[in-house]
């Protein structure tokens, strides 16, 4: 692949530049100029423009709307969390006065695969229950959640209709297994076409996801997470001591 000319990325920095100032410039909720028009206003192909804006996109500043247009929609407040804190998007949300929701459930008990059996410590053939759902925030998904437990854990018959999308909630109110830790990490991935539609993104834009595996007091992990989280309406970070020599 060859490698970008100095004009090229003097053309993306003023690129990005006019898009941050039109974006800033801009109501939420109002829509922006279409893609013809805006690539013929700030001189640039569509192509490269719809790149230049897919990073606004997972930065949770514009939202596209297929056959209506592009949106901004622009981030009120960042969730902001140290990862070091084991807690639920609900609570993180009602700790710092943004109010979220949770989108369509999706909840199936199967079999559990090669990868789960070796994750969760189970044999070949034993149920699972997966719960996968969206959660919202100021009118649009932000986080795509996907939790995957032993069937001796979490039962469909413990998710109630009131259910508020939160496995760790559910499983704390549960108190049976008694919960310990959770072991996480956390990388900016490419999203792909399942995450992508959940998210209302583009495929191959950058997100992050945290995996995680909970722990109970026997040692056991009792569910395994994938969690993608839009950068634009997250923020975590860790606090580091310096030992004694």
């Amino acid at each position: 692949m060859a490698n970008s000319t100095p004009n090229q990325h003097s053309l993306s920095h003023r690129l990005h530049e006019d898009l941050a100032q039109l974006i800033a410039d801009t109501k939420p909720g109002d829509r922006l100029p279409t893609e013809p028009e805006l690539a013929k206003q700030l001189g640039v192909s569509r192509a490269t423009l719809r790149e230049a804006m897919r990073t606004f996109e997972t930065q949770g500043l514009l939202l596209r709307r297929q056959g209506v247009g592009t949106f901004v929609v622009r981030p009120t407040q960042v969730l902001e969390t140290g990862l070091e804190v084991l807690e639920s998007i609900d609570t993180l949300a009602k700790r710092t006065g943004l109010p979220v929701s949770s989108g369509k459930i999706d909840l199936e008990v199967r079999a559990a695969n090669d990868e789960e059996c070796t994750v969760l410590g189970l044999e070949m053939g034993c149920q699972i229950v997966s719960i996968s759902r969206v959660i919202m925030a100021e009118s649009r998904p932000v986080a795509y959640l996907v939790d995957i437990l032993p069937k001796d854990v979490l039962s469909p018959e413990d998710v109630k209709d009131e259910f508020s999308g939160s496995v760790l909630d559910l499983l704390l109110e549960k108190g049976d297994p008694q919960l310990v830790n959770s072991h996480c990490e956390i990388a900016a991935v490419a999203a792909n076409s399942k995450v992508a539609r959940a998210l209302q993104i583009q495929r191959g834009d950058a997100i992050l996801k945290m995996s995680s595996r909970l722990f109970s007091l026997d040692g056991k992990i009792v569910d395994s997470s994938s969690s993608y989280f839009l950068p634009g309406y997250f923020r975590f970070h860790v606090v580091r001591e310096l030992t004694s020599n």
